[in-house]
């Protein structure tokens, strides 16, 4: 097999693996529906790009039909190269537009220096988007955060804020106006990196503003990475965990009514109710009903 042949296997096998992820999670979380226009957010990353791509690629074999329109923020940070994405979206022949808002010029006179600039711009971003999303109509927004994202910040909120929350692959927004979407839930980091290196995307760095260096999410990032390092598949077992919650084994007195607990007693309705207390009493059951049926046969 010829180097060219062999590149192009790796390309399928990695476009393959991404499509599966991304059609898994679809389907899980019922994201995109007959007739939905969705809004593709493109920051000109990595992750945006794969993901557009990959939704181009379902699009064309979906059993639905469904609509995407890419979108990319313009937020006149020096130095941004603005033909970069209206180029390569040309290219690709997808609806797009790129909005123009100066948020650049808010968040340096609002946060003071050495501080990340991350927090408030993002606000500021997704009120924009949203407020986009809106006015054309759009039923879903789609984001880029993959996995190792969703993992992060399940770190970045316990270590940080004191929360037990990540990233939910769909969620409706806090305005009750937009539904909100991440197809690339179950998609590893590492698998976008190859492919968007394979696929050769021009990547648009998030470092414009110099405000990315020593972030908390940095050090989340390697701790995490020097973990799947020692212990591989760890990341993977702590995303799953995120779908498998027990709240009867947390201590959360909003979301499970531990002042109910008696003995005897089923308070409340524990979606996610322990199954191992569950099966210990099915045992339990199964063995007395064991020992009744002896006790029967000693009898006769």
């Amino acid at each position: 097999m010829s180097n060219k042949s062999k590149d192009q296997f790796k390309l399928n096998r990695c476009r393959k693996n991404l499509r599966r992820e991304v059609g898994r999670a679809i389907a899980d979380f019922n994201m995109i529906e007959e007739g939905d226009l969705v809004m593709v957010c493109l920051s000109g990353g990595k992750d945006s790009y794969a993901m557009l791509d990959i939704l181009q690629n379902l699009q064309k074999h979906a059993p639905i039909s469904f609509r995407l329109h890419a979108v990319n923020l313009d937020q006149k940070q020096p130095g941004f190269p603005e033909d970069v994405l209206p180029r390569y979206l040309e290219s690709i022949n997808v609806d797009y537009k790129i909005l123009e808002q100066d948020t650049y010029s808010i968040v340096t006179d609002k946060i003071p220096e050495n501080k990340t600039y991350c927090g408030l711009c993002s606000r500021l971003r997704r009120g924009i988007l949203y407020n986009y999303a809106e006015s054309i109509g759009a039923t879903k927004i789609a984001l880029g955060h993959h996995r190792d994202d969703i993992v992060e910040t399940l770190f970045l909120n316990m270590f940080y804020g004191g929360k037990l929350k990540a990233m939910p692959p769909k969620l409706l927004s806090d305005d009750k106006r937009n539904v909100v979407i991440r197809p690339m839930a179950y998609c590893k980091e590492a698998e976008i990196e190859r492919y968007a290196e394979m696929m050769e995307f021009p990547i648009i760095p998030c470092n414009l503003c110099g405000s990315q260096d020593n972030l908390q999410r940095q050090a989340i990032k390697s701790m995490l990475q020097d973990w799947e390092k020692q212990f591989p598949g760890r990341v993977e077992s702590i995303f799953r965990s995120i779908a498998n919650v027990s709240l009867s084994q947390l201590a959360d007195t909003k979301l499970f009514p531990f002042a109910e607990l008696r003995k005897g007693s089923h308070p409340g309705s524990d979606a996610s109710s322990d199954t191992t207390s569950a099966e210990a009493a099915k045992v339990a059951a199964h063995l007395a009903a064991e020992q009744q049926r002896l006790d029967v046969v000693e009898l006769i």
